[in-house]
């Protein structure tokens, strides 16, 4: 269950992904309640598909998902869990989907062959971390990885999905947006019912927020599930390679104005900031547009690491991604030492 199902209802444009509809993120209302007959019917479906016996692989499976369609920072988290595993002495392998690729794997990415056209962008950034399976079918990416030689495997996404049994599960929660209105889809941004997704996670983690900031965090802690905290923070270099400039930034990913923020945060001005559709492939004519933009306003062009990385292989993007700086985050843990121990025991190395 993509962000993909939101253009099926809500509409698309020369077949890209439209943006989410903005009342999923405003107390429910009128149209989340005009959708609430469908949204019981998909939250049911959902759910019971949810409750599946999945397959046991061979080693642990730790699972980084989130409970709404967008972004909340999965794909930092599994960087960095992959990491920690890394220096603990284990081989963890990610796994992704490839959401945005072509190939259905299982597939070993290779960051020097494979583009974002074909593996999708996630899976681009998380080998630049560790080996990475692309697979739609979870269980033979699962199989491909322990043939490889993981001792672990580091789940982007999939919360949702009950093909692989999961030893683990973190819960990716942007502290900004939250739940939103907390109605599954399409009323609200869910993916399934809260209740369902909750029985199956062993660990909040709340992006860039507070513990007690959001109901999400309460209901986590009023049924014992630890609730941690994590701080996404922008490369320093990547900041001073901009000499103070001023910047034109622009995001095709869940939360855009989350991006803006951070760049705000930084201490760079953006006096132009250009939200896209979450995954959204830019066009020859987009691309030529914010090139023309920025230089007729004399501003630096920047994005995020995921929308540059999904600029290569494109001809048509070529000048776009020669001029566009991108500003990598690192996903930081508040609380480390209590990730480290909510590892499984077999992934520890």
């Amino acid at each position: 269950m993509h962000s993909i199902h939101i253009s099926c209802s809500f509409g698309s444009d020369n077949g890209r992904v439209m943006r989410e509809p903005s009342f999923w993120w405003r107390k429910p209302g009128l149209t989340a309640a005009l959708f609430s007959p469908v949204a019981a019917v998909y939250g049911a479906i959902a759910a019971s598909r949810m409750a599946r016996q999945g397959f046991r692989a061979a080693v642990p499976v730790i699972c980084v998902g989130n409970f709404t369609l967008g972004g909340s920072g999965k794909t930092p988290t599994a960087i960095a869990v992959a990491r920690m595993l890394t220096d603990a002495g284990a081989r963890p392998f990610c796994l992704s989907r490839g959401y945005g690729g072509t190939l259905s794997g299982p597939v070993r990415v290779d960051v020097a062959r494979h583009i974002a056209a074909e593996v999708g962008d996630e899976a681009l950034l998380l080998a630049r971390a560790a080996p990475t399976i692309v697979s739609r079918d979870r269980v033979a990416g699962a199989q491909a990885a322990v043939a490889a030689g993981a001792s672990v495997i580091v789940m982007d996404d999939g919360l949702q999905n009950p093909s692989l049994t999961k030893d683990l599960t973190f819960a990716v929660v942007g502290g900004r947006r939250g739940i939103g209105n907390g109605r599954v889809f399409p009323a609200g941004p869910l993916r399934a019912p809260l209740a369902a997704q909750l029985a199956l996670v062993d660990a909040l983690l709340i992006v860039d927020g507070a513990r007690d900031g959001g109901d999400i965090a309460a209901i986590g802690m009023a049924r014992g599930i630890p609730v941690l905290l994590a701080k996404l923070v922008p490369d320093r270099s990547a900041i001073a390679a901009l000499n103070g400039n001023k910047v034109l930034a622009f995001a095709g990913i869940g939360d855009p104005e989350k991006f803006f923020e951070t760049v705000k945060a930084a201490g760079v001005v953006a006096p132009i900031a250009k939200p896209f559709p979450d995954h959204h492939h830019f066009t020859g004519e987009e691309a030529a547009t914010l090139v023309m933009e920025a230089e007729h306003e004399g501003l630096t062009l920047l994005t995020t690491e995921k929308d540059h990385v999904r600029m290569s292989g494109d001809p048509l993007l070529a000048a776009l991604a020669a001029k566009t700086h991108a500003l990598p985050v690192t996903l930081v843990f508040e609380e480390i030492e209590e990730v480290r121990r909510l590892l499984p025991a077999k992934a520890k190395g």
